[in-house]
């Protein structure tokens, strides 16, 4: 699987102030390069933190760009993918309506009745891992169901989850221009962080939208 992570943050490094709530960064050029870039992938995933605080559709806002996946034999939207090691997601959702498929990646501790409440609010329940979600085995599941490309929105907790795991193909980032500040505020990869050993990156491209500047890497392994 190729795992593509995007990303908006502040050129302090920050992808929301210190109350976790959404703000809009980017604007309208770099909406249209996430839009272009999910049309392109087989499913967006994000971690359950992002559902509960945002409450993302996570769908393609161009209805040219659902029509051609159509054309191509794809599924007009792709799919949806959320990490909620417990269980959190709620069944009314809006990642759960009818207008893409979604999976969520559980652990074995979220519970019995709490898997199938979620089944039955229309999830595609995986669950992979014992405490906490193992993302490569997830992975592996999503490959097994034909999810070949996967875009990475956020949160923080999630990207370095994913860095530490060496799951990760292509990083791109927005950098808004504006300053966010605070010790608390999330971060492109929250987490542990990395202490010895560090993701290497290779800059692969640069362009500048709207008043930010977008920054392509591979992800060398």
């Amino acid at each position: 699987m190729h795992v593509v992570v995007n990303a908006a943050q502040s050129v302090d490094g920050k992808l929301a102030t210190h109350r976790r709530e959404q703000l809009r960064i980017s604007g309208p050029e770099d909406f249209d390069r996430v839009d272009r870039l999910r049309a392109s992938v087989d499913a967006i995933m994000v971690g359950v933190g992002t559902v509960v605080a945002d409450d993302p559709h996570l769908t393609l806002d161009e209805e040219d760009r659902r029509v051609e996946r159509l054309r191509n034999g794809r599924p007009g939207n792709p799919a949806r993918v959320v990490a909620d090691s417990t269980g959190r997601t709620p069944t009314d959702a809006r990642i759960l309506d009818d207008a893409a498929e979604t999976f969520l990646l559980l652990s074995e501790a979220a519970d019995e009745d709490r898997r199938e409440a979620l089944a039955g609010a229309g999830a595609d329940v995986i669950v992979a891992g014992e405490e906490r979600v193992d993302l490569a085995a997830g992975l592996d599941a999503l490959s097994d169901r034909g999810i070949d490309r996967l875009m990475v929105e956020g949160g923080g907790e999630l990207i370095f989850s994913l860095f530490d795991a060496g799951l990760v193909d292509e990083l791109s980032v927005y950098v808004g221009s504006m300053v966010i500040g605070g010790r608390d505020a999330p971060t492109l990869a929250d987490g542990d962080g990395f202490v010895e050993e560090f993701p290497e990156l290779e800059l692969t491209g640069t362009e500048q939208l709207d008043d930010g500047i977008v920054l392509s890497y591979d992800v060398i392994d």
